[in-house]
């Protein structure tokens, strides 16, 4: 071989093996998805997968971000974002299902890798976790029970409702002892008022009681014995008391009702029995303003008491609530339009996570595509 093709051959020879060699560099990986990952990226999640470990991803249903179906399996917005970024980043694991607190303190102590769901990010809960970055922006919202007649028919409708029915209940039952007691004292010294049969002089003794009481006074029918004048002058002065009593009582029943028709956002919860579910971020929010509440452990429980009446409103994140009133109380009740207190939702793990900032780029990047985009539209409507 001559020189000259020798010299030839050692070129040809290295671009061939720099070729080759670039075809398996990093730097023109590629995801699952078909989309080029990074250096870093694949760099950063490269631990995991070399070492064969499966994340323990928490999660909850929290319709619809999270679905879960009656057999036992998981969709809706977080969990095909989380799947979706599993795939870029070529990481495997397990769901664990879990309760709110659970997806928190899961993260805490280890059992955990990564919390999925409808996680509100809070100062809070920031300084014992890491947050990736938000995905979803919403707000807290209202429900109340819909406005299903007229004025009309929803005055008519107080008027049956059980403090009312308690208040009336009570005020007949202090008549008739008053009308007993007058009957008994006036029977056979006024017969001609008080007397004929025990019906007939128990009604007379109820009749007395009730025109003295309202100050009505027709006088048809007048104790005349001692005994007798002297229970009406007691009863004309006991009954001014009750006569108050009772129509403060009638009022709370009439009004009682009204708090929920009249709820029209935040400012009027003050004095509504208001209810959301326990350690979310609408009972921080709730705090955070004064307003007294009570709290449930599912928000069905709470929607459920709505439905009842045995509360005014409930508060909870607004894309969770509509969802959830659309598909099982859309006849009996409404979610207001108004929100207050932006909440952002994102993945949660553990405090210094490695995966947390190749998990924010497969975030972003998903969020630019049209995936992320139908992938609302399919679970919360046409988007703005």
């Amino acid at each position: 071989m001559n020189n000259r093709n020798f010299l030839w051959s050692w070129p040809a020879t290295w671009l061939f093996l720099l070729l080759i060699s670039g075809l398996g560099s990093p730097a023109l990986a590629q995801t699952g998805d078909g989309q080029p990952a990074s250096d870093d990226m694949v760099a950063a999640a490269m631990p995991a997968a070399e070492r064969g470990v499966r994340l323990r991803v928490g999660t909850k249903a929290a319709p619809p971000f999270v679905v879960e179906n009656e057999r036992g399996e998981f969709s809706g917005v977080s969990i095909v974002l989380w799947e979706a970024v599993a795939d870029r980043l070529g990481i495997e694991y397990d769901y664990v299902p879990s309760d709110l607190a659970g997806l928190f303190s899961g993260l805490e102590d280890g059992a955990l890798d990564l919390s999925v769901a409808a996680l509100t990010v809070t100062a809070s809960r920031e300084a014992n976790i890491d947050f990736s970055y938000p995905f979803y922006s919403t707000g807290l919202a209202i429900a109340v029970p819909a406005n299903d007649g007229s004025a009309v028919w929803a005055t008519i409708r107080r008027f049956f409702s059980w403090q009312f029915l308690t208040a009336l209940a009570a005020l007949t039952v202090v008549l008739l002892a008053v009308g007993v007691i007058i009957w008994l004292f006036e029977r056979r010294a006024n017969a001609e008022e008080f007397g004929g049969s025990t019906a007939q002089g128990l009604g007379s003794g109820f009749w007395w009681a009730a025109v003295t009481m309202t100050t009505v006074g027709y006088g048809d029918k007048a104790p005349k014995t001692l005994g007798g004048r002297l229970i009406g002058l007691v009863w004309m002065f006991a009954a001014i008391i009750i006569i108050s009593s009772f129509t403060a009582a009638i009022a709370t029943s009439l009004t009682v009702d009204r708090l929920s028709s009249g709820i029209k956002g935040v400012q009027d919860l003050a004095d509504a029995r208001v209810v959301t579910v326990e350690g979310s971020a609408a009972a921080q929010a709730l705090r955070d303003r004064g307003i007294a509440f009570s709290v449930r452990t599912e928000l069905e429980d709470g929607l459920a008491a709505l439905a009842d009446g045995r509360v005014d409103a409930v508060v909870y994140d607004s894309p969770l609530l509509n969802y959830r009133v659309k598909n099982a109380y859309g006849d009996t009740l409404t979610v207001l339009e108004s929100v207050f207190d932006r909440q952002d939702y994102a993945f949660a793990l553990p405090q210094g996570s490695d995966l947390r900032e190749p998990i924010n780029r497969a975030i972003l990047e998903y969020l630019a595509s049209d995936a992320w985009r139908d992938t609302l539209t399919e679970y919360l409507g046409s988007q703005p």
